[in-house]
């Protein structure tokens, strides 16, 4: 029975590794309707070199987003125009955070860090599905693009640089 149970603990830690190869959100679910804590964790820089910079992108129906900043790094966040009007508080809201940027920072490869914001999620997201945040990983010249979303039906573990996402909830 040992010998059984020693593989399934192989198994266990050799399914989880490549969960761990990538960026992910630590909360993987949140309901629509609500404000959010997006918690991104880097586990490793790129083949070997330290981050230098993360760029997450903000999908639609995302708003009243505002970053965390984090010591010794530079933030910034880049604006633009919703592809339509959402209510926040009773009030219409047409534009906001569409990108947030950590630059300038040093996280070796053998470190693990979060980089954080917090956001609302609109109440018409599409409740059952799951909604990504594409991220681009810097490090000294070269980069890890953690952009691919799925196609409909197709396996989120068989891409190669997944898109951290959340599954989306009722609104409680």
């Amino acid at each position: 029975m040992n010998k059984y149970l020693l593989s399934a603990a192989a198994l266990f830690v050799l399914g989880t590794s490549a969960a761990f190869a990538h960026i992910t959100l630590e909360t993987q679910e949140a309901a629509v309707g609500s404000t959010y804590k997006a918690i991104l964790r880097v586990p490793h820089g790129c083949d070997g070199k330290a981050t230098t910079a993360l760029r997450v992108q903000i999908p639609e129906g995302v708003i009243a987003v505002k970053p965390m900043p984090k010591p010794g790094w530079t933030l910034q966040i880049k604006k633009g125009k919703y592809d339509k009007s959402y209510q926040l508080y009773g009030q219409a809201v047409t534009d906001g955070v569409k990108e947030v940027d950590w630059s300038g920072g040093n996280l070796p490869d053998e470190f693990y860090d979060e980089f954080v914001f917090r956001a609302t999620l609109t109440a018409d997201l599409p409740v059952g599905q799951k909604l990504y945040f594409p991220v681009v990983q810097e490090c000294d010249g070269a980069a890890d693009r953690w952009i691919e979303i799925p196609a409909a039906g197709q396996d989120e573990d068989a891409l190669e640089n997944p898109a951290p996402g959340i599954e989306l909830l009722p609104k409680k």
